[in-house]
């Protein structure tokens, strides 16, 4: 990503309307919201946006309507790669790029299947940078089909080739992200750290940035943590923030994404909590946790205000 400073990168979701067609009037508001919360760039398309129940079309569609509201304001990437050949997907990969977003994510469980070697990985993606020329790519770790974490050493790799300039890490081991940042050292390239149990440490270690769920919920929050997170003078209420995520992640995991629309829906975001995903039941038990997990946000933003 071209910003060089600390930065939240929203995974986004996708509205729909109650019939199960994207609200793209919704779209832009959610958009909106995120670029007026300090969003150091947008995540299009992605495992939030419910990216496996959107058809080809669809998925170009809502990645180009993000690009155009977002207007340039900060850089859009976007996944790429689905099921099918190499050159299928590196020819969606060319689509999303030609749609105006800065680098095209590869979603490293879509590239090799899960009894295949990181050999097999290595040369497919070699083949898909061969098919690509010139267009920047980033990686996902994402936990569907399965999660595939690439190796500091691969990641080290791939990065050197001056082709891959962003990563989604969603390995949970504090340990791999500083041997991936060690590798990857110098170069153009931003690490993105998904898991804020350990956020904070993250960002101290050289993590570009944080884009995780929770970013679906309170974004500001998020966005304070990036640009708080090495304050000296603040280092009380950055431990207090990191808890209040450690504390509500079963929270913000449960039947998501339609908890995150529900909580958005509190903060005045008009947008319904219809999902085409199969994510579990939105209960009364888990609405009234969220109900609470606002209200816990609600005291901690007004501290955060006093002391900011």
């Amino acid at each position: 990503m071209k910003n060089a400073s600390k930065g939240f990168i929203p995974v986004m979701l996708t509205p729909f309307q109650n019939d199960g067609r994207i609200d793209y009037p919704a779209l832009t508001r959610l958009t909106e919201m995120y670029l007026k919360a300090g969003a150091a760039g947008l995540f299009a398309n992605c495992l939030s946006s419910e990216m496996f129940e959107l058809s080809a079309e669809e998925r170009m569609q809502s990645i180009r309507h993000i690009v155009d509201v977002a207007g340039g304001a900060v850089p859009v990437v976007a996944t790429g790669t689905f099921a099918g050949t190499l050159t299928e997907q590196a020819d969606f990969v060319k689509q999303v790029y030609a749609a105006g977003t800065e680098a095209v994510i590869v979603i490293t469980g879509l590239l090799a299947a899960q009894d295949e070697s990181d050999a097999v990985f290595n040369e497919r993606f070699h083949g898909l940078l061969a098919q690509t020329s010139g267009v920047p790519l980033g990686f996902y770790e994402c936990p569907e089909p399965y999660k595939r974490v690439l190796t500091a050493e691969q990641l080290g790799e791939f990065v050197a080739t001056g082709r891959v300039t962003y990563h989604k890490d969603t390995c949970l081991d504090l340990n791999q992200i500083k041997a991936k940042l060690a590798a990857t050292a110098g170069q153009k390239f931003g690490l993105y750290d998904a898991y804020m149990v350990h956020a904070v440490e993250s960002l101290k270690a050289g993590a570009a940035g944080l884009s995780c769920i929770q970013g679906n919920f309170f974004p500001e929050l998020i966005v304070w943590l990036c640009q708080n997170y090495d304050n000296a003078l603040l280092q009380h209420e950055v431990a207090e923030v990191q808890e209040f995520f450690i504390k509500n992640m079963h929270v913000m995991h449960d039947v998501y994404p339609t908890v995150a629309k529900y909580s958005l829906k509190q903060r005045g975001v008009d947008i319904s909590t219809f999902t085409r995903r199969k994510v579990g039941n939105f209960t009364g038990t888990v609405r009234a946790g969220v109900e609470a997990l606002y209200g816990d946000y609600s005291t901690l933003s007004r501290q955060l205000e006093l002391v900011a």
